[in-house]
């Protein structure tokens, strides 16, 4: 038999004649990109409709490979079904990619020949099954609904009503015109993002996810409730590079997980903190998830704008989460693993520095020459070439088709994704409600601030349980972002707010998309593992509003506002995390359950969230209701101590 599904994954396993052509098709669309990105004169220029029409034409149809059309065995005739798919999709993306210069010029994206509208609906309808396959069906219903929006926009109430658009003009523009299929999510993709994910794949094909979980041990591991806190880093590295939640989850818990289950704490607990941890990684920079390069085309500008724009804050959610690891361990007496058990750290960079210089030149062709598109390609180089020098990470020809083929999984879930995404804009951009929808926004909020961000927040976190975190931000950046601007808010930190908050879903109950394999991993009820990450991940829903206060910590003020606003907000961080966990460093138990306790953890929380807002009076207003709650603890202490010694005496 050349096919089945496996148990431990959503991808059909293909064997024999089907393996060898996803890797070659896997393979060209690699060397499109390539010659795309780097244009090789003497070859000809690419339009870029003909470029994303190739790119489907490789990637979009491998979906209906690697994706089964519904969970379990499939039959022979089901894959032969799936094949049928496979070829057809290939087939229209080709056709259209042959006919893209015409398609520009003719204006076909309104008025197009019967043989190119049959096109167009074809690939409307295969799109969705994509969408189906790769997302889940929730989101391919929202898409559809929403793809067919121009179809009964004049017969909507208010705000929602918009420009009626036939079924033709429909298919024809979601098909052929550069502001659906192929919008900002698929132009993001096909220029920008497919580079990154390369790399990313590239990293952990050649043992690049080993040498960041040695590195955290070697750093953590010998610390007070060390084995959560390799967790917390070795998540961070890992999803910093791989932009995905779930598979961040399940690659390092994997192993975290077990081991931070043995070295004392419960099972939920340990499922919450790869959670929290590894929802935390799709928003650290380098490479971010693919909403960060959207929002890039979003704002008009780099992406290393928007991973500098993040860096702050991702930062801020982690030292959150460590303090609250470090606070649970503390109360318990965990301590960490012995020395003998971890790896040596000179050992460690000895074998894997490589990997941080791959890293290192990424980041600087990206923030110094900035060469943004090519950038993940020369890093590639230099880790493939690194890489050669050790047996262990030394690429076969064996690993190195495993390496194309799995980077074919990836690129063609994402082209999936992102093409029924797009379709959410070209619905939006064809009927003309984004705007209206934007304004209504701000008068039902009477333009107050801090409603319309409560507003944004709950908009988000419900669209995000629906949603991909791409598909809610694209939404909310048309109709909501504008309105938040509108009120005076900065536009990055709006963007941010926005994504930040999507996020979310997956670790607040019910939903918390990530605790399903985290509890699976830890033998723990996802529910209490969803609670668990919820409050491991506290500070997270607190951090977008501190940034929408203060642009300052997305980098849109001076350096000097910038470094006060990281000072004073990471102390407002470290109160809320100890206020949250029950301990304060350097002091001890809060005892929230006496009236004393209660009074230093409001004090304290007070503090904390005052010193996330911009200024140095609420700096020195949060510092001075700290320190009336650190005092408090101490004299409560104090008197504990001086009782048992009064009866003594």
């Amino acid at each position: 038999m050349e096919h089945d599904i496996s148990i431990e994954s959503k991808y059909r396993t293909l064997n024999g004649f089907w393996k060898w052509v996803t890797i070659c098709f896997s393979s060209l669309g690699i060397v499109l990109v390539v010659y795309h990105i780097f244009y090789f004169q003497g070859f000809g220029m690419l339009m870029d409709n003909a470029y994303l029409y190739l790119l489907m034409t490789f990637y979009l149809s491998m979906v209906f490979l690697f994706f089964p059309l519904s969970k379990g065995e499939p039959a022979k005739i089901i894959f032969a079904v799936d094949v049928f798919l496979f070829f057809l999709t290939a087939v229209v993306s080709f056709y259209l990619a042959v006919h893209g210069l015409e398609i520009n010029t003719r204006g076909w994206e309104y008025f197009a020949p019967p043989h190119i509208m049959t096109m167009a609906i074809l690939l409307w309808i295969l799109v969705l099954e994509a969408v189906r396959r790769t997302a889940g069906t929730s989101l391919a219903i929202i898409i559809l609904v929403l793809s067919l929006y121009p179809l009964y926009a004049a017969h909507m109430p208010g705000f929602l009503e918009g420009y009626h658009r036939p079924f033709a003009n429909t298919a024809n523009f979601h098909a052929l015109s550069p502001s659906s299929i192929l919008g900002i999510p698929m132009k993001v993709f096909g220029i920008i993002l497919i580079g990154f994910i390369i790399f990313g794949a590239a990293l952990q094909a050649s043992g690049g996810g080993a040498f960041f979980l040695n590195l955290s041990g070697a750093l953590l591991g010998a610390r007070r409730g060390g084995t959560a806190k390799v967790a917390v880093l070795s998540s961070a590295l890992f999803g910093s590079l791989s932009g995905s939640v779930i598979s961040n989850v399940v690659t390092t818990g994997s192993i975290t997980i077990p081991a931070i289950k043995k070295s004392g704490y419960p099972p939920h607990y340990a499922g919450g903190i790869e959670c929290a941890a590894s929802t935390g990684g799709v928003l650290m920079p380098p490479i971010m998830g693919a909403t960060a390069f959207v929002m890039a085309a979003f704002l008009g500008v780099s992406y290393g704008k928007i991973a500098l724009a993040a860096a702050i804050p991702s930062l801020l959610a982690y030292v959150g989460l460590l303090i609250q690891v470090d606070g649970y361990a503390a109360r318990k007496g965990l301590k960490g693993l012995p020395k003998s058990e971890l790896p040596s750290f000179r050992k460690t960079m000895k074998e894997g520095w490589f990997y941080l210089g791959a890293i290192f030149v990424l980041l600087y062709v990206l923030f110094v020459i900035q060469l943004e598109s090519q950038a993940p390609f020369y890093a590639i180089i230099i880790l493939l070439v690194f890489a050669m020098f050790r047996k262990e990470t030394r690429f076969t020809l064996h690993s190195f088709m495993i390496f194309i083929q799995s980077t074919g999984k990836l690129l063609c879930e994402l082209v999936a994704i992102l093409s029924g995404v797009g379709m959410i804009l070209g619905a939006l951009a064809l009927t003309g409600v984004a705007a209206a929808f934007a304004r209504e926004i701000v008068a039902l909020a009477g333009g107050q601030m801090v409603y319309m961000l409560i507003f944004g927040a709950l908009a988000s976190f419900v669209l995000g349980m629906g949603m991909t975190i791409t598909a809610c931000y694209v939404f909310l950046a048309l109709v909501l972002v504008p309105a938040l601007i509108a009120v005076g808010l900065n536009e990055m930190a709006c963007h941010l707010f926005v994504m930040y908050w999507g996020m979310l879903s997956y670790i607040t109950p019910p939903v918390a998309l990530a605790a399903f394999p985290a509890a699976v991993i830890a033998g723990a009820k996802p529910f209490r593992v969803g609670l668990m990450a919820m409050k491991l991940g506290g500070v997270k829903y607190l951090i977008p509003f501190f940034f929408v206060f203060d642009p300052a910590l997305v980098f849109q003020g001076t350096l000097a506002e910038t470094l006060q606003a990281a000072v004073s907000t990471t102390l407002g961080v470290f109160l809320i995390a100890s206020v949250l966990e029950d301990y304060l460093y350097g002091v001890g138990r809060i005892h929230f359950q006496t009236r004393s306790g209660a009074f230093s953890a409001v004090a304290l929380f007070v503090g904390g969230f005052i010193l996330g807002l911009p200024g140095w009076n609420m700096d020195s207003l949060g510092v001075a209701i700290a320190l009336v709650g650190i005092f408090t603890m101490l004299i409560t202490r104090r008197s504990r101590e001086e009782i048992p010694r009064l009866a003594d005496e």
